[in-house]
């Protein structure tokens, strides 16, 4: 039996690969590391030196010098893991509205995504730990012990947000998130930098109108027959 098992769920936007992630790490007792937590601690980083988002050779430079790391929490606040910037606590400043509306343009930059891939390697190198994101198959950790790609219709995962929104007393439209949702796949799909796409050795599963402790059964099961634990949930 393996003693560093680093496990890798992919998936589009709604695809429940961090619901089904963050599960089946605590059947596990891993550390759930949910690698685009990397890109809002470098977005945090850019805003609290005051440089311009937009500016994506300094952006890059700085995401080539700032240290990022995921630990297992140690306040039960509520809290998936402790993330930590330069060695300060940021858990919950990473989740800052400012950080939301920007973390999506200093992600798109290529030596954004290589800084943060080699510091995701870094963590995912420890072991005992479930990544989850959407290249960590196919870029990050191609050798991960076991590759799990999950995929969902665009109706579907436009459904799951739509009453995901609905729940929290914020209004949507359905068919504006359905719009969004596709454009969202065409956009990660053709990218030139790490395109959306299952790994070749990954195991594809359909989660449309599949409950959320059924696709965890069947992971844990995948998990069992490959070797990679025994006698766990």
């Amino acid at each position: 039996m393996n003693s560093k098992i680093t496990i890798a769920i992919d998936g589009p936007a709604a695809s429940g690969k961090s619901t089904v992630g963050e599960q089946v790490a605590n059947r596990l007792g891993f550390l759930f590391f949910d690698t685009g937590i990397m890109y809002r601690a470098v977005t945090l980083a850019v805003l609290q030196r005051g440089i311009d988002p937009k500016l994506e050779d300094a952006v890059s430079q700085l995401a080539q010098t700032v240290q990022i790391d995921i630990l297992p929490p140690r306040i039960f606040d509520g809290r998936k893991a402790d993330v930590l910037l330069d060695g300060k606590d940021v858990t919950w400043d990473v989740r800052s509205r400012e950080v939301e509306a920007n973390v999506s343009v200093v992600s798109s930059y290529k030596g954004v995504r290589d800084a943060m891939t080699e510091q995701q390697r870094r963590i995912g190198m420890r072991g005992n730990v479930v990544m989850v994101g959407r290249d960590i198959g196919t870029v990050v950790f191609p050798n991960a012990d076991l590759k799990i790609y999950l995929e969902a219709s665009a109706e579907e995962r436009a459904r799951r947000r739509y009453q995901e929104l609905l729940h929290r007393g914020v209004s949507a439209e359905y068919e504006q998130i359905l719009a969004s949702t596709r454009q969202r796949d065409e956009i990660d799909k053709n990218r030139t930098i790490a395109p959306l796409r299952p790994a070749d050795d990954a195991t594809i599963l359909m989660t449309d109108d599949v409950p959320v402790e059924e696709v965890v059964e069947t992971i844990m099961t995948l998990i069992r027959e490959n070797g990679l634990v025994k006698n766990r949930g």
